[in-house]
C-alpha cells in the first residue's frame, strides 16, 4: 500500500491494551479501515506483546486474520470472528552492518524504521508514498514506491519469520530457501502471523525533489522511458483532462562531489516555482520538500512528510499494473475513458516498478507501470466504472493491487499468475486448517 490519498490521511490506529496470553480485547466501537470506506466484520482484536503469546493465541483460535495499519481498501484482511494485531510487539531493531541488513518486528511502520536507520547511517532502497504503513503489510501485498530500477518494497526482504496456522514458529530466507522464499514473501496474509522481517539496507544517501508542470500527454509516446528514468524515483500525476499531465515529481540521488544538472525543460514541462501538492489546489504544507533542496532519503522519497499526522478523510483507491514495455498503449486506453473518469477522480499517479521473482507480485518477471486512481468516495459509481477500466486494460494483462478496489473475475488470476497453483499448495502447507482463509482469499485465491 502503496498509499495515502492526496487529500486527507487517517492516523487512527487499532488501539487497546496489552493482553494476557489467550485473551482477546473487544472494542465497543466498530473497526474501520483508515480511509473509512470499510467497516470490518468484527471488533474482536487481540494485541499480544510477545511471540509466545502469538503462538498460544494462534493455536487457540480456529478462524482469524492479522490486522495491521488498515491501509487496504478491500476485505483482504477482514475477519468475521477474530483479529490479531502485532502493533504491541517490541520493535527490537537489530542492525547487521557487515551483512548490510536490518531485522525488525514486522509491525513497525516505515516512518519509524527509516528515522532509526538514518541516524545509524543507513537507508532502504525505496519507500512508498506514505511512511505510515507497516513493513509486514507492505511486503506481503507487494506495495511499492517508484523508479525504473527499483523493485517493490518486498524486494528488500531477506528473511521472514512467522507463526504459521498451526502455531509453529518458522523462517524462510532468500539465501537458503530459494523458490520457497519467492513464493512466501508476497503471501497476502494467508500463511500465518508475520512476526519479524530482515531487510537489505545500503549506506544513507541524499535526494533532491524537482517538480515539473504541464507535461503534454503526447510526449509519453516516444519519451516514456526517458521521462520515467529522469530520476531515481519519478511520479506523474494527471486528472486525464486536456491531453495534459499536470505534474512530474522527479526524485534524484545527490552524490557528494558530483555536480547535478537540473534541466529547465522536461519534454515540454516547466519547473514549478513553488512547492506543490499533487492536487494543485491543495496546500503543499504536508508534502515533502521540493524545489531541488537536498535532504535525507527518508524525507524525500515519500510524497508526504514523515512527521505529518494525517487527518481523517474519505476516498477510494484502485491500481493496475501493466508491462512497462506497453505503458503508452495502456495509458491511452485509460485516457479514452477520460470523460467518465473525470467526475469521479481526485488524481491519478503513474509509477514504474522493476521486475521481481515473487510468485504473487503484480511485477512478477516483468518491469511494470502502475496506474493508480484516487477516487472520490462514490463507490456506487466507481464500482460501475472499474469494469470498463479493467476491460480497457485486459489486453495488457493488467493485474490489480491486492489491497485496493477491483472487480476483476477471479478466473483471470489463473492466467495472470502462472505460479498460482504452487502458491495454493503453500497456503495449505502453512495453514492446513485454513484459519486465515477469509472470504477474499477464498474467492480470489483458494477457489480459483
Amino acid at each position: 500500500m502503496k498509499k495515502r490519498t492526496f487529500l486527507k490521511l487517517s492516523s487512527a490506529l487499532v488501539t487497546g491494551t496489552a493482553l494476557a496470553p489467550l485473551t482477546s480485547w473487544v472494542q465497543d466501537e466498530p473497526i474501520h479501515n483508515w480511509a473509512g470506506n470499510l467497516t470490518y466484520s468484527t471488533s474482536n482484536n487481540a494485541h499480544p506483546t510477545t511471540i509466545e503469546e502469538v503462538i498460544a493465541w494462534t493455536k487457540k483460535y480456529p478462524d482469524f486474520k492479522v490486522l495491521g495499519t488498515r491501509h487496504c481498501f478491500n476485505t483482504i484482511a477482514d475477519s468475521k470472528h477474530q483479529f490479531l494485531s502485532i502493533d504491541k510487539l517490541d520493535p527490537d531493531i537489530k542492525l547487521n552492518a557487515q551483512a548490510k541488513e536490518v531485522s525488525v518486528a514486522a509491525g513497525i511502520r516505515y516512518g519509524q524504521l527509516a528515522e532509526w536507520l538514518y541516524k545509524q547511517g543507513w537507508a532502504l532502497h525505496n519507500l512508498a508514498s506514505l511512511p505510515h504503513i507497516s513493513v509486514a503489510g507492505a511486503c506481503i501485498t507487494a506495495t511499492h514506491g517508484s523508479g525504473i530500477k527499483n523493485g517493490n518494497l518486498s524486494t528488500a526482504v531477506k528473511e521472514l519469520e512467522f507463526v504459521n496456522g498451526s502455531g509453529e514458529r518458522l523462517t524462510v530466507g532468500k539465501s537458503k530457501d530459494g523458490d520457497l522464499f519467492q513464493g512466501s514473501v508476497v503471501n497476502l496474509g494467508g500463511f500465518g502471523v508475520i512476526t519479524r522481517v530482515t531487510l537489505a539496507i545500503q549506506p544513507t544517501f541524499n535526494v533532491r525533489q524537482d517538480v515539473y508542470e504541464d507535461l503534454p500527454l503526447a510526449q509519453l509516446e516516444k519519451h516514456f522511458d526517458e521521462i520515467m528514468g529522469s530520476g531515481y524515483s519519478v511520479s506523474i500525476f494527471s486528472d486525464w483532462q486536456n491531453k495534459n499531465l499536470s505534474q512530474v515529481w522527479v526524485k534524484s540521488r545527490v552524490e557528494e562531489g558530483q555536480p547535478f544538472h537540473k534541466p529547465d525543460n522536461l519534454f515540454g514541462a516547466k519547473p514549478a516555482t513553488r512547492n506543490l501538492h499533487p492536487i494543485k489546489a491543495l496546500s503543499a504544507e504536508n508534502c515533502t520538500e521540493q524545489m531541488g533542496v537536498p535532504g535525507p532519503w527518508h524525507e524525500r522519497l515519500p510524497h508526504f512528510k514523515m512527521n505529518f499526522t494525517p487527518s481523517s478523510g474519505k476516498e477510494l483507491q484502485s491500481e493496475f499494473f501493466v508491462p512497462r514495455s506497453r505503458a503508452y498503449e495502456a495509458i491511452m486506453a485509460v485516457e479514452s475513458l477520460r470523460d467518465e473518469i473525470g467526475p469521479l477522480l481526485f488524481i491519478t499517479e503513474l509509477r514504474c516498478i522493476d521486475a521481481d521473482e515473487f510468485w504473487m507480485s503484480p511485477c512478477y518477471k516483468r518491469p511494470s507501470l502502475a496506474i493508480h486512481f484516487t477516487w472520490k468516495p462514490d463507490w456506487e459509481n466507481v464500482r460501475k466504472l472499474l469494469p470498463k477500466i479493467e476491460a480497457k486494460l485486459a489486453p495488457f494483462s493488467a493485474k490489480p493491487h491486492w489491497g485496493k478496489l477491483f472487480t476483476m473475475a477471479p478466473e483471470r488470476f489463473k492466467l495472470l499468475y502462472p505460479r498460482l497453483p504452487d502458491f495454493q499448495k503453500l497456503l495449505k502447507q502453512f495453514d492446513p486448517a485454513g484459519k486465515l482463509k477469509n472470504d477474499f482469499l477464498a474467492r480470489n485465491i483458494y477457489n480459483v
